[in-house]
């Protein structure tokens, strides 16, 4: 096997991991995930593993990058495709909805807000990263609703933001404990209260 084909490979194996592992922490957060337990979920050595993950840290590390990349591919990156303004900060806010939908096992990321809160360390910084960056761009989506003449000029866009990550959040609450259509309607009738248009 030439260098190329054997990088090819271990790049499609170290994915395959990160797909189970991913699985793994939804399910039991970042705290259920071990090398020893992505071995026997992925049927490889438990050195095996270790080759692509050289920690249980690096593994969470890197569980944690995983679900931010395909959350920007399943959310961020479809809504990039609507008209800036109103549109796009729909777009967004549906794919999120979606995202909770399609997850139900829940979101390694946010599973891990609630796991390391409070405990310092390169994992919570990690997810405090990630989730300023998210709100970054919440934020960026809202400012171009404003700059669109779709929202008031005096708009705080960070608080719109903020607005928006809550009502995310009760639609997770709401879509595993309770059922989950008439949370997404709710979720998007809070929307459209919130951003000043018709409610339904």
């Amino acid at each position: 096997m030439n260098r190329l084909a054997a990088t090819r490979k271990g790049v499609a194996t170290r994915d395959a991991l990160l797909d189970h592992a991913y699985a793994i922490a939804a399910a039991q957060g970042l705290e259920g995930l071990s090398l020893g337990e992505l071995a026997r979920a992925a049927g490889m050595s438990k050195s095996g593993v270790f080759a692509h993950f050289g920690s249980r840290e690096d593994l969470q590390l890197a569980v944690l990058d995983h679900a931010a990349q395909r959350f920007t591919e399943e959310v961020l990156v479809p809504a990039l495709r609507a008209k800036r303004g109103h549109a796009r900060l729909r777009a967004i806010f549906v794919g999120w909805l979606d995202w909770v939908r399609d997850n139900r096992d829940g979101c390694p990321i946010l599973s891990a807000a609630i796991e390391y809160d409070g405990r310092p360390g390169i994992l919570r910084e990690r997810i405090v990263a990630l989730q300023t960056r998210w709100r970054s761009e919440l934020r960026r989506a809202v400012q171009m609703t404003i700059d669109a003449g779709e929202l008031p000029p005096d708009t705080d866009a960070a608080q719109v933001g903020f607005e928006l990550f809550g009502l995310v959040l009760a639609y997770h609450h709401d879509a595993r404990l309770f059922e989950i259509e008439p949370a997404a309607q709710q979720s998007l009738r809070a929307f459209d209260r919130l951003l000043g248009r018709p409610v339904s």
